[in-house]
């Protein structure tokens, strides 16, 4: 255990947030955002039916890691606005899906679980440690060690049979369509994930890592001079046959982890690269001359082909763009040129449904399109929510990470906190991750983390 001084969390206030309407939204105004916010979660979280005590799967066509990705959006509102009222669903939803060796490798979804699924969850675990969002389980390692198993199982698949490296999309051979693919949202989310783990932690592996893992997305050629992201290639032909499609998702992925990179190392590289590749996200706005700055999902929104995964990604685009802006200040301009516009458009389209707040997905049609969804939700959601990301507290790091165990509406009593001490959460070496290149599954040993115990499911 690394939990080893008992610290009295400090009581936190319930912030009462007044629902607004997207329509009445004013971008120059917090309340307004928040109300916005608290309106788009709600819509989000409809299409959720767990519990505090029990997590249950979206229901279909959305599959498993878009539920890793719901509470990365739920951790985000959660700390933007100050309401704390989804934060026990939030938690459960996220510590019931840990797995046996607490790396969220979970048997019941490994029939859908790729490495991009992991990194999904992975992402939303790090915000967790980032924030000392509360883990209420003594079951289950914090959220940050939780962070590092899930790195390790990714670098454990760390594939050199081809391509000279990589990661490929998928895990399992029951999945055989993406065993011949390495693709930028699987290495980005290790990228991304290695990259918070060294600012987190300070460990030096991991910064080491994240630049492998650049490295060889640039080399490979699906990062490009002008900072475009592209899909991927297959490992069959040694990825020298480029996939030329481009998602807003997998390059915000990148351009969140070069940010976190510059401020980890303050090297001039990592702002430069994250400006050149938030330049080249240019071309997922203005779909048309009279739809200037307005975000698209360029690959297949104009021509109707968005599938609900799809319908998600202008989420994460936003998220970590936004959330970018934080380390690297000079892409600041840009948010403002694009995204205050993206902002206005989704809020317009939020009229659908019973409720008249329903979102959609084309924001360039001025209204909603009678197409809505949760990646709708999401996408409108993190977009709007974002405007408030830099006035909230800033990622922790080092000794600042601590395991919370009361939330924040709860009294506060002794012992609800436990501050990590010791060394820092340790990789597993490279040649021993190399070593679990060719397994399924990845099989390596992480120290003391992974407890195969069965959580407790009686924390609150």
């Amino acid at each position: 255990m690394r939990f080893v001084k008992y610290v009295r969390p400090v009581a936190v206030p319930a912030v009462i947030i007044s629902a607004v309407a997207p329509k009445e939204l004013n971008i120059s105004d917090s309340l307004s955002i928040k109300g916005v916010a608290k309106t788009v979660a709600a819509n989000a979280m409809s299409y959720y039916s767990g519990t505090p005590e029990k997590f249950v799967d979206l229901p279909q066509p959305y599959y498993w890691w878009q539920a890793g990705a719901l509470m990365g959006s739920m951790l985000d509102y959660s700390h933007y606005t100050g309401d704390h009222s989804y934060d026990k669903l939030i938690a459960r939803g996220l510590l019931d899906q840990v797995g046996p060796d607490f790396d969220y490798m979970l048997p019941t979804h490994f029939g859908q679980e790729g490495n991009d699924d992991q990194a999904f969850w992975g992402m939303s675990v790090m915000a967790a440690a980032e924030r000392n969002f509360p883990q209420p389980d003594p079951n289950v390692p914090g959220w940050l060690d939780m962070g590092a198993n899930i790195f390790d199982s990714l670098a454990g698949r760390w594939n050199t049979t081809a391509c000279q490296g990589g990661l490929l999309w998928q895990i399992f051979a029951s999945n055989p369509n993406g065993l011949d693919y390495k693709n930028t949202v699987s290495n980005g989310g290790f990228f991304q994930i290695a990259a918070r783990l060294a600012r987190a932690t300070g460990n030096k592996t991991y910064s080491d890592w994240a630049e492998k893992v650049w490295d060889w997305t640039e080399g490979i050629g699906m990062i490009d001079k002008f900072g475009n992201v592209y899909d991927g290639a297959h490992a069959s032909k040694d990825c020298k046959d480029t996939n030329p499609v481009t998602f807003s998702y997998s390059a915000s992925i990148y351009i969140y982890g070069a940010a976190v990179m510059a401020d980890v190392t303050q090297d001039k590289k990592w702002t430069e690269r994250t400006e050149r590749m938030v330049e080249a996200s240019r071309s997922f706005f203005s779909p048309f001359e009279n739809a200037t700055n307005i975000m698209y999902e360029h690959a297949c929104e104009q021509v109707d082909k968005c599938n609900q995964d799809m319908r998600s990604f202008k989420a994460y685009f936003s998220r970590f763009v936004y959330a970018a802006a934080r380390y690297v200040p000079s892409i600041k301009p840009a948010i403002e040129e694009l995204w205050h516009t993206s902002v206005e458009a989704a809020a317009k389209t939020c009229t659908g449904g019973a409720s008249g707040t329903q979102c959609s997905h084309k924001w360039y049609t001025g209204a909603f399109d009678g197409n809505p969804g949760l990646g709708q939700e999401m996408s409108a959601l993190e977009t709007i929510q974002g405007l408030l990301a830099l006035d909230a507290e800033a990622p922790l790091k080092g000794g600042e990470i601590k395991t919370v165990r009361a939330f924040a509406d709860q009294n506060a009593v002794k012992g609800d906190s436990e501050t990590a001490s010791g060394p820092a959460p340790t990789p597993t070496s490279e040649s021993d991750s190399a070593a679990g290149s060719q397994t399924e599954a990845g099989t390596h040993t992480s120290g003391g983390l992974r407890r195969r115990t069965v959580p407790v499911k009686g924390w609150w």
